[in-house]
Formats: C-alpha cells, structure tokens, sequence
C-alpha cells in the first residue's frame, strides 16, 4: 500500500467510529466490559472519539509529512496496556502509518476493542491483513514498542535489549492551581482527574496549590463528578483508601468520593489525589523539572504555565501527543 492509501483506510475508520449509533457503542462497551469492569460507556465512548478526532485524511497527511516515510516494511512488536480502552491504537496508527507492519500482543484486559479496529480496518482495506499480524509471542521482529508499568519494564529491557526498542514506564499527570481559578475551570478540571477513573497516564493524580489554599470551590466545582462513587471498582478503592486513612491518623481531605491528601508522591491510589503547596513560581518549577521524568502531562488555567494544557484537555490528545515524550514516528521511521 502506498502512504496515501494507508492515511485513507484510517480516515475512512475515523469516518466509520464517528457515525456509530448508540446500540452499536453499547454492544462494543458489553464485550469490552466482560474484559476489563473499568470500561464503562462513557468511558469507551470517550475513547473512541478521541481517536476519531485526529483519523481525518489532512490531520493525518499533515502530521505523516513531516517525516521521512519510506514503506520499509519491518516488523514491529507491540507490547500493549490495558488500563483504558484502545490505549494501543496509537502505536498501531504510528507502525502502520510509517510503513512497517505490526504484531502486536494485545492486553487481555483489552482485546476486545483491539480486536474491533482491527477487523474493521481489514473489511475497509483488505490489504491492512498483510500489515497486522496478532501474536501471543514476539518473535521475528525488528524492533519493539512496549507499555507496562517501572516493574514490567525491567523485564521488557532486559527480554527484549537486543532489538531497537522504546519501552515506557510509569507516568502521570499533574495539575496546577492559583486563587484566580473559577468553578467553570476546576470542573473542566474534574475530566483530567475522573475520566477513566483516573487509570490512565493522562490523569491528574497531583496537584501542585498556592500555600494555604481553600479547596472549598475545588469541592464544590467537582460534585458533578459524584457517581463515580457508584462504581462498585472505584467505590471499593475509596473506602479501603479512606480507612487506611482514618486508621493512620493521616491528614486528608474528604467530599465523600475523592480523598485529598497531602503527598511529595506523584502518583495517586485510585480515588486519591495527592497535592503540594508551592510558595511561588520558582519553587514550583523546581518541584516539577525535579519529577518531568515521571510526568506525562501539566494542566493549568488556559495552559498558561509553559508546556501545559487547559483544564479539561489532557485526555484529548492530538495525534503527534506521543507517550512519555518520545517520538514514535521518528523512532519508526529511522530504523
């Protein structure tokens, strides 16, 4: 296939999870869910418009021309998580649109959906069953792309040191707050900290807050995202984190389905956001160049804080938003 017939086979995908009806989002979301309990609907819905969003044949031409795509043609093995619905279709979109030809070994906690994008490019474009070759084992391969956790990854580096390789460790989010921030802006806040449940390395699990701030509004602006709470997952993983709490006598804050709690950590229990007073700017860019190893995305009031985001927009990636920092596409196309 050429590079345009590939960018037209994933624009023609986009096309197709753009104009899905509800029944079928519904159906997708059950089998996706008899996997993985965390996958609710909106969730897998989320999911899939956001990747829609960049599968438009000028969005992908752009992004493909600023690399040197040459149809070589070697095969890539893909080590994919599972922790939110379709988290390895990028690494597919990257190993196909540059040419070469992926194995992938799905995540058992999402194969499911996996599976679904797959058959679906191959009944657009049958040719793509030359390109995707699905594999419980990784062998006979010419470089690898795999996702797990700081533990999987010593493992990965060590199993697969041989090959050109990207493995990605544990990431996270963090937001930054001031005292000029409005209800509207911590409730767009709420969608870095709740969707997905929080599961995914986009979330905001840290918050860096003015000393002596009042999370009051914070609270307030945030009780739209209560039923969370009536997720039995997320439900049991508050109230263990709760009586861990209580039981310690550690200082926390409580509004009944998010704890807060102050922690030098980055990363967060499920249902748990950790946070840091900061005295001024300088301070806190020291706090964070000290930890940008470990974080995936910065959130702040209209992304104004160098590098971040806005409120709400670090789960809406754009197509060359690569994962840990590292550029797929460059990786794949000079091997």
């Amino acid at each position: 296939m050429t590079i345009k017939e590939r960018i037209d086979t994933f624009a023609k995908l986009g096309s197709h999870l753009k104009n899905l009806s509800a029944e079928e989002i519904e159906q997708l979301q059950l089998r996706a869910a008899s996997e993985n309990p965390w996958f609710t609907a909106d969730n897998v819905k989320a999911s899939i418009e956001g990747i829609a969003k960049f599968l438009d044949a000028s969005v992908l031409s752009d992004w493909v021309a600023q690399y040197d795509v040459k149809d070589q043609q070697k095969t890539i093995g893909v080590v994919m998580a599972g922790n939110i619905p379709l988290v390895g279709f990028h690494d597919l979109l990257c190993v196909i649109i540059s040419g070469n030809k992926l194995k992938p070994k799905l995540s058992s906690k999402d194969s499911s959906l996996m599976h679904y994008v797959i058959d679906k490019l191959i009944a657009i474009n049958p040719a793509m069953s030359d390109y995707i070759h699905i594999a419980d084992q990784l062998k006979g391969i010419d470089g690898i792309i795999a996702t797990g956790s700081d533990n999987s990854s010593r493992y990965f580096e060590y199993y697969f040191s041989k090959y050109p390789h990207i493995i990605r460790k544990n990431r996270t989010s963090c937001a930054i707050l001031d005292n000029e921030s409005s209800e509207s802006d911590l409730e767009a806040l709420g969608n870095d900290i709740f969707k997905y449940f929080g599961l995914g390395c986009r979330n905001v699990s840290k918050l860096y807050v003015p000393e002596n701030y009042d999370f009051t509004k914070f609270f307030e602006s945030i009780e739209g995202f209560n039923e969370v709470k009536h997720h039995h997952k997320y439900a049991n993983n508050y109230d263990y984190n709760k009586s861990i709490y209580l039981v310690n006598k550690d200082h926390h804050l409580d509004n009944g389905f998010l704890i807060l709690k102050p922690d030098s950590a980055l990363v967060s229990p499920i249902s748990v956001l950790f946070y840091k007073e900061y005295k001024n700017g300088q301070e806190l860019k020291e706090s964070l160049t000290e930890q940008k190893d470990k974080i995936q995305c910065i959130v702040s009031k209209d992304g104004v804080w160098p590098g971040s985001k806005p409120f709400g927009k670090a789960q809406l990636p754009e197509v060359d938003d690569y994962a840990d920092g590292v550029d797929t596409m460059k990786f794949l196309t000079a091997l």
